[in-house]
């Protein structure tokens, strides 16, 4: 029992028992002097009661300003965070971790190799200095080398200017931009191929209408398509890359195209020598099916268009987008200067069986896979169809037509299962078929659609 309570008892006490007192004063003549001693008592009782009062309201008013000041622990699925009271320091650790299995069927006898991969492994550092300072950092750690696969930060005056600064994806490719834990299928579909993957540089972005319109443009050092920057720049000249994405229909949630987003991007630049060609084209299976001769090197401008959309409601989600890549190049050094135009597109969607909603961030269980519980996750099944076509240009000059596809094709369907907002399975199974632009290819994995069985086990936090 604290002082306060014991205060209020006696005070009661005294008040209830007033009156008998007061009888019994009467009843000895009126006791003036009792009455009054009385009086006084119940006046420093109260004044005591109000003074602890103040006290305990001091007291609580301190502890509510040091909490807002005392640093906040917090650890969940979305991985560990440190942060100031205020929020405006913060750390987040978060990790990636993807184990693949990739099988292969119809390869005339060994072609492919069967193996488990570790696709990735990332240990994700990201934070925020000052409310609008932010830096994120993040290591791969799978393959048979340790790098840095993104390293940047961001001034964010406004949600309507933000820079950004450092390595990161160049805002071109749609299903590239998507998180690599968040995609529909384990790998990225034939369009990626010709898109540019991490660069160094600077970027202005931001967003309009309660995020319903972002943009962003960028000045890069420029890379090839499918490729990441090295940290050194092959030539002195720049590339320019912007994105425009609209959601008209974000903010109206009784429309039924609230989750419909249409986009455009492109890129615009001049690139010189042999590491502005990409180093190879790649299937599904991650086998390159085309790849430039060694003595081709780029001379001249470069360029890129991709439009772009999505579609999401309630458990279905839809991507597609194409993309025109365009390269000047030599055969060699002193060969002739030719345009070579390569382009791709895809179509993409899933529909979640358990009737979570889908997302371009990925789908969240209502409850996770318990055993115990009866309770067993989320289901969605997915399906792709994408196509990627070389330039006819290309052969013979550029590329042997004997060990190089002229075009590729693959349709793809899965079955994924997130057991909980942090673990995904994924099962997929993908058919390439090539169309080579001689009959019988010397390439051994192009004489045969590839058909590839990839499972995944998946940890995002």
């Amino acid at each position: 029992m604290n002082a306060i309570t014991s205060l209020i008892i006696r005070t009661t006490v005294a008040v209830v028992t007033l009156p008998a007192g007061l009888v019994g004063l009467r009843a000895a003549d009126d006791s003036d002097a009792e009455i009054k001693a009385l009086r006084e008592q119940i006046r420093l009782l109260d004044q005591r009661l109000h003074q602890l009062e103040q006290k305990q309201q001091l007291k609580e008013q301190e502890a509510a300003a040091a909490a807002k000041t005392a640093p906040k622990i917090a650890i969940s699925d979305k991985g560990f965070t440190f942060a100031s009271g205020d929020g405006a320091n913060s750390l987040r650790i978060g990790g990636l971790v993807q184990l693949d299995s990739r099988l292969f069927f119809g390869d005339g006898g060994g072609v492919y190799n069967n193996s488990f991969v570790l696709r990735r492994a990332r240990l994700i550092s990201e934070g925020t200095l000052g409310r609008i300072y932010s830096f994120q950092i993040i290591p791969e750690l799978g393959g048979s080398t340790v790098s840095i696969l993104d390293a940047n930060v961001t001034v964010a005056p406004t949600s309507a200017m933000q820079f950004k600064l450092g390595r990161f994806k160049a805002p071109v490719g749609l299903e590239l931009l998507q998180s690599d834990s968040a995609t529909f299928f384990v790998e990225r579909s034939l369009v990626t191929n010709l898109v540019p993957n991490r660069d160094l540089g600077v970027q202005v972005g931001g967003s309009f209408a309660d995020n319903a319109f972002t943009y962003a443009v960028g000045l890069f050092n420029g890379v090839a398509d499918a490729t990441s920057t090295s940290n050194v720049d092959f030539d002195n000249d720049k590339d320019v890359v912007a994105r425009v994405f609209a959601q008209p229909f974000k903010n109206d949630k009784d429309s039924p195209w609230q989750g419909l987003g249409l986009g455009v991007a492109a890129s615009l630049g001049r690139e010189k020598g042999p590491a502005a060609v990409t180093a190879g084209y790649k299937t599904d299976g991650q086998q390159t099916f085309f790849k430039y001769n060694s003595t081709v090197v780029a001379d001249g401008r470069i360029w890129r268009v991709s439009p772009q959309a999505y579609y999401y409601s309630g458990p279905f989600g839809a991507l597609g987008e194409y993309v025109v890549s365009t390269v000047n190049a030599r055969p060699s050094a002193t060969g002739v200067k030719t345009a070579l135009q390569n382009k791709a597109w895809q179509l993409v969607a899933g529909f979640v069986l358990t009737g979570e909603d889908a997302s371009f961030t990925s789908v969240t269980p209502r409850q996770p896979f318990s055993w115990n519980d009866g309770t067993w996750g989320a289901w969605q099944i997915v399906a792709r169809y994408a196509n990627l076509k070389l330039d006819d240009n290309i052969f013979p000059l550029f590329a042997s037509p004997a060990t190089n596809a002229g075009e590729a094709t693959a349709a793809g369907i899965g079955l994924n299962w997130y057991l909980s907002r942090t673990v995904r399975t994924s099962l997929d199974y993908f058919q390439t078929r090539f169309n080579n632009p001689v009959p019988v290819s010397a390439t051994q994995i192009l004489r045969q659609d590839e058909q590839a069985l990839i499972t995944r086990f998946q940890l995002s936090f």
